[in-house]
């Protein structure tokens, strides 16, 4: 603690990012990356446009990724903000959009930056408690709201809710902002960018760091009706107009562009991700039914916090919560099948 600090500063609990750890023969499990290297046409993107016109600043509006974004979802650029990286885009969205008088509801168990960007700007906050079986029940959101934001799967669960379920929520809460966080949805969600041209109260956030293997670019974007993206831009505006550099801005173009990489490479992790869960069953664990690129499993045997050591021994790393409720359970990011067969090859040393 410093003298020089603000008031703020003290009382803020920040978010703790997966660990990225320097070792020999490492299987990294731990910060839900993609395994596979982006697409070929990203790469090369980036390096033409890594040239002379680096000595300019980016396109502060990113047109050309927003126009790519919006074709694919069938909508209009206007409809589409664009950040550095799904969390800078959130935060966008917690000065913006979700400080009300009423307080803010998301889960106990999710995505534990929002905790920390609540703290941040002040917003007062009810965190509503998941089901017995980790899952997220809407009718339990039926209570005194300014906001709502619900990762749509949840993290780290992986559990998803049907668009049904998720058009309901929205429904139910017509004069609340209700943020739809889909950092996960391409591995077997239902996403709710469809619901943006029916409803005004609806934003919806995706990366390019998970399905589309660009973490290191750091690119996500949020897709709603015009008055939520410019409540976003106005607050970008107030704080970095350039948040995507000109080499982002190429890569996130090719990376939305190749449709084939992105169904194939999904299309793999989606199916390690059932061939582990199976793996993980066969030797006693519970596995959370899982809609991401990773597994929330538990083993009746051993606590998390020893089976993530005994991992880490043996140059496996998975990610550990030591929070209420989850303490028992691993999050475990979905691997090649090499990595998954490490993975399971350890745990039967250790088991």
């Amino acid at each position: 603690m410093s003298k020089y600090w603000s008031p703020i500063v003290s009382a803020l609990k920040p978010y703790v990012p997966g660990e990225q750890p320097r070792m020999a023969n490492l299987v990294k499990l731990n910060t839900n990356e993609s395994p596979y290297a982006p697409s070929d046409k990203v790469i090369e993107s980036i390096r033409a446009a890594a040239s002379a016109d680096l000595r300019l600043y980016p396109d502060p509006l990113a047109l050309d990724l927003r126009k790519a974004i919006a074709a694919r979802y069938g909508l209009e650029p206007e409809e589409v903000f664009v950040g550095n990286g799904s969390d800078e885009v959130l935060a966008h969205a917690f000065a913006g959009l979700l400080k009300h008088d009423q307080p803010l509801l998301y889960p106990d168990i999710s995505y534990s930056f929002y905790p920390t960007y609540a703290g941040l700007f002040g917003i007062d906050v009810v965190e509503v408690p998941l089901d017995a079986a980790f899952g997220i029940d809407i009718a339990d959101y039926r209570r005194p709201a300014g906001a709502i934001i619900l990762p749509n799967p949840n993290a780290p669960t992986g559990i998803g809710l049907p668009l049904a379920a998720i058009e309901a929520l929205v429904a139910e809460h017509p004069d609340q902002p209700v943020v739809i966080d889909e950092a996960y949805v391409d591995f077997g969600g239902d996403s709710a960018t469809t619901l943006v041209p029916k409803y005004e109260n609806l934003l919806v956030v995706q990366t390019f760091s998970k399905s589309r293997a660009l973490a290191g670019l750091r690119v996500g974007f949020a897709i709603g009706q015009r008055p939520l993206i410019e409540a976003l831009e106005r607050v970008k505006d107030s704080f970095n107009s350039y948040p995507l550099g000109r080499t982002a801005q190429a890569g996130a173009i090719a990376a939305i562009k190749d449709e084939a990489w992105f169904e194939q490479t999904r299309g793999k992790i989606i199916a390690s991700r059932e061939k582990l869960t199976g793996e993980l069953k066969n030797r006693g664990f519970e596995v959370l039914p899982s809609q991401a690129n990773f597994v929330f499993a538990r083993h009746p045997g051993h606590g998390g916090q020893t089976l993530a050591a005994k991992l880490r021994e043996r140059a496996v790393i998975v990610r550990h919560f030591a929070k209420p409720r989850i303490s028992d359970f691993l999050r475990i990011t979905i691997g090649t099948d090499e990595e998954c067969a490490r993975l399971v090859a350890a745990l039967d040393e250790i088991l």
